[in-house]
């Protein structure tokens, strides 16, 4: 009697990889990309709040890098739900909802996308500048209800006038450089001088908005510049000033903001930020001298692929044993 011939023995089960989460809206062609250059790692893409909670919560012990974005972080308890997480990046520069002081304390890198889109968001920035003091709004809406140019007010111009940046990091820079080049005066208030700034150094805010007439708000948010751009600020640049901001919008207190331009004691705001975003600022929409853009200044073709790819090498070099290529 011959023996059985025993069964083929089952091929054994890969273990579950790793997870990368991602919380924040991402384009299927970046997905697709990271999923391909970073094949040791399961995509899990959970762009809305409550899904991104539950993702969570489903893969907790397997969450080791986490992909957000300044405006919506990780915080310090959901670092707590992910035993395994060992990085946490933000696409962009901003990253004031990533509790980094709570990362580094258990070990955790944290890494962003400094430098991947500042010359996108200083360009923006300018066309802020140029539409607010141009009054591009008020005469396109002039045109097309058949106002003549003979009918209108003269448009100011910016040659000569004075530009104050708030934050002199990459993109204030970039931002005080293009204002030279339309012939404007430059100068900036930043936590301490930069020795090798060209431009006028002001040792308050509040002196700065008085010798300005643009002020570009290109600082980091977060806790400590928190409604920084306060009512005495804004009324500082005066009835024929503008405030543009493509930072971050809890910078400019929003209220203020309002009540400063329905007296007439500020001139204009061009924002590219808000303290209600995804919502639209409330208290600015029905003013004629607010330009608002939905937070795109940082996003062009080039520069947010540049993020994604910043990401990726973020993380290779994470898994590689090797420093983030900008760590935070």
């Amino acid at each position: 009697m011959t023996s059985p011939t025993p069964a083929p023995a089952l091929p054994a089960s890969s273990p579950p990889r790793p997870v990368l989460l991602v919380n924040t809206v991402m384009a299927d062609f970046h997905l697709q990309q990271m999923a391909q250059q970073l094949p040791a790692l399961e995509l899990v893409y959970a762009p809305e709040a409550e899904a991104a909670q539950a993702a969570m919560r489903q893969h907790a012990a397997r969450v080791q890098v986490v992909l957000t974005i300044g405006s919506i972080g990780l915080s310090a308890a959901e670092m707590d739900l992910l035993p395994a997480l060992q990085l946490v990046c933000a696409l962009g520069a901003g990253y004031e909802k990533v509790d980094v002081a709570h990362a580094r304390a258990h070990g955790i890198a944290t890494g962003n996308g400094a430098g991947t889109n500042d010359s996108c968001v200083a360009d923006h920035a300018m066309a802020l500048v140029l539409a607010s003091v141009r009054q591009l709004k008020h005469y396109d809406q002039q045109l097309r209800a058949g106002v003549w140019r003979t009918a209108l007010p003269l448009p100011a111009g910016i040659t000569g006038k004075r530009l104050g940046v708030l934050g002199l990091g990459t993109i204030g820079r970039k931002i005080a450089l293009r204002a030279q080049v339309f012939e404007m005066q430059v100068g900036y208030h930043n936590r301490s001088p930069k020795a090798d700034a060209p431009w006028q150094y002001f040792d308050s805010l509040l002196a700065l908005a008085d010798w300005a007439d643009v002020l570009v708000v290109a600082t980091p948010g977060g806790a400590t510049t928190q409604h920084l751009v306060n009512a005495p600020v804004l009324r500082a640049l005066g009835p024929q000033g503008h405030v543009v901001n493509i930072a971050r919008g809890s910078v400019i207190d929003t209220a203020a903001l309002a009540a400063v331009l329905r007296s007439g004691a500020l001139g204009a705001a061009a924002l590219d930020v808000y303290e209600s975003e995804p919502l639209p600022p409330q208290a600015l929409l029905d003013l004629p001298n607010v330009l608002l853009t939905p937070h795109v200044a940082g996003w062009s073709p080039a520069s947010v692929q540049a993020t994604v790819d910043r990401f990726v090498a973020n993380v290779q070099a994470h898994l590689q044993g090797q420093p983030l290529v900008s760590a935070v």
